[in-house]
């Protein structure tokens, strides 16, 4: 207890010198919790509007299907598999038709792929229901992005030209009934939606799918032959490997701020046992051990870590709720960075990520203290009174 208060005497005492090093550990605390809480708010609000507008429970792909192999969709269809017509007909699944064509708005031409789904569907978080068919033009829906990169508004009017199951060409007028905003680009950039039984009447495909979205509330999916099962673990696994990585190259940095504050911490530890000398020959004189002083000098600069958590509770806490609520704009369009990301971030600061940084800051400082504090158990108390040390 004595040398706890003594310590303590000593780093307040030591003026200036305590606050420098207090304030770059705080701010070091402050940024890592910060530039975390970023990756780990990106990680949530891409993974929630994933599940919300595209994998819901999981997926079923036809197993020639393949999203990154545009040959594979004039093979990617069958029909709905036995096992899971009962989903389907309990609103528990919803079947997708992918096609490619061609749309022609204003003139132009650009390829997109053609994405039936029932209107009536309640299981992906697209405002399907507008999709209301009808004795003229094909309803269809795009989104924000889309929308913007051809210049069509709801209401406007484009051909749509496709290919049917039997290698013809046909093409009819479109009308675009909405526009929905959504933060996954994957069904949003190159996509035209329409309603499913149209698709399949146009590809001359009668009940087929290209994959079917399971409920969240499906939990054990069956096998099912010519048909994979793909859950959270491999749909948000490119999401969550990138975020990864970008914590990982984070990580670089807060590795070079721990280093310059430990080097300061570790320079006035020098300068401090140094300085010190008579009062180390005092305190042995006294009848303090070498243990005990070695402690003494440790606990100083673990009080140095103590000292800047407190400081950057008291300093950080308003600056990380104001950016939890306000969030942080993105420059530029989000649609260019290849996945879910809406144009303001919301950093998320779980409990772990800030107990343990706090815990890393404090550990440090205290290994960094120990370090030039072990000269003492060499001195003599003889010399260390004439202010010699050995």
């Amino acid at each position: 207890m004595v040398i706890l208060k003594l310590a303590y005497q000593n780093m307040v005492g030591a003026g200036l010198r305590t606050w420098l090093n207090v304030s770059v550990l705080a701010f070091t605390c402050v940024l890592i919790i910060a530039h975390q809480g970023l990756f780990f708010g990106m990680n949530m609000q891409a993974t929630r509007s994933m599940i919300q507008d595209e994998i819901a429970g999981g997926q079923y792909w036809h197993d020639v299907y393949d999203p990154y192999v545009p040959l594979t969709l004039d093979d990617a269809h069958g029909p709905l598999p036995v096992k899971l017509k009962p989903l389907v007909e309990s609103g528990q699944g919803v079947p997708i038709l992918i096609r490619p064509g061609t749309i022609y708005p204003q003139g132009r031409m650009q390829s997109v792929l053609l994405q039936g789904i029932d209107p009536e569907q309640n299981i992906l978080g697209l405002p399907t229901a507008e999709m209301k068919a009808g004795d003229g033009d094909i309803p269809v829906m795009l989104g924000k992005h889309m929308a913007k990169s051809i210049g069509l508004a709801p209401g406007d009017t484009l051909t749509i030209r496709w290919r049917d199951a039997h290698g013809t060409f046909d093409a009819r007028d479109a009308r675009s009934v909405t526009i929905f905003d959504s933060d996954v680009v994957t069904i949003d950039k190159g996509k035209v939606w329409m309603p499913l039984a149209t698709l399949q009447e146009m590809s001359r495909m009668p009940g087929e799918a290209t994959m079917i979205v399971v409920g969240e509330d499906v939990s054990r999916p069956e096998r099912v032959s010519g048909w994979t099962f793909k859950g959270h673990d491999i749909l948000l696994k490119e999401l969550r490997d990138m975020v990864f990585s970008k914590r990982v190259g984070g990580a670089i940095m807060y590795f070079i701020l721990l280093f310059l504050a430990g080097l300061a911490i570790f320079d006035t530890q020098v300068l401090s046992v140094w300085r010190r000398r008579k009062e180390i020959g005092t305190l042995m004189a006294l009848g303090m051990t070498r243990l005990g002083v070695i402690s003494l000098f440790t606990l100083e600069g673990a009080f140095h870590g103590i000292l800047a958590v407190a400081v950057a509770a008291v300093v950080g806490t308003p600056l990380l709720i104001w950016m939890a609520k306000t969030g942080i704009p993105i420059p530029g369009p989000t649609e260019d960075y290849g996945f879910a990301l809406s144009e303001r971030l919301y950093p998320y600061y779980p409990v772990y990520l800030i107990v343990g940084t706090a815990l890393l800051i404090m550990v440090a400082v205290t290994i960094v203290s120990f370090m030039p504090s072990r000269t003492i158990a060499k001195m003599k108390p003889t010399e260390a009174l004439k202010g010699k040390m050995v």
